[in-house]
């Protein structure tokens, strides 16, 4: 990563080395299909543990408890929980979060406008 050009203006003694290193650690934990599709599924709104269970097919208990922790380690993704019997749960993308949703809605667009070229290259390679 070009870490050092992106981030001019930093004190010298900024540890660039730990900053590269951690963006491949989010990174890492961030792109996976699961937390992808959990942050579109939130969008710009609020959603309870099971609705969100609803939204983001196919995912297990355990993978959109594990996601939603992780995204919540890195300040994507506010969880606030309601003092009621039983106590309500709601996730909400924090400003990071929907700073990143619109990067992935970019990504989807791309792959919408590359489809074809995509295809057609993956039929070439695979005969």
């Amino acid at each position: 990563m070009g870490t050092k050009q992106l981030l001019k203006g930093l004190p010298e003694d900024a540890d660039l080395r730990r900053a590269d290193s951690l963006a491949r650690e989010i990174f890492s934990d961030v792109a996976n299909k699961w937390a992808l599709l959990i942050i579109e599924a939130i969008g710009e709104g609020t959603l309870r543990f099971s609705e969100l269970r609803n939204e983001v097919e196919g995912i297990s208990h355990k993978m959109l408890t594990q996601n939603l922790r992780m995204l919540e380690r890195y300040g994507l993704v506010e969880r606030k929980v309601h003092p009621t019997v039983p106590p309500r749960v709601e996730y909400t993308l924090t400003e990071p979060g929907r700073a990143l949703r619109t990067t992935v809605d970019a990504m989807c667009d791309w792959t919408h406008q590359y489809l074809s070229h995509i295809e057609d290259a993956r039929h070439r390679f695979d005969a």
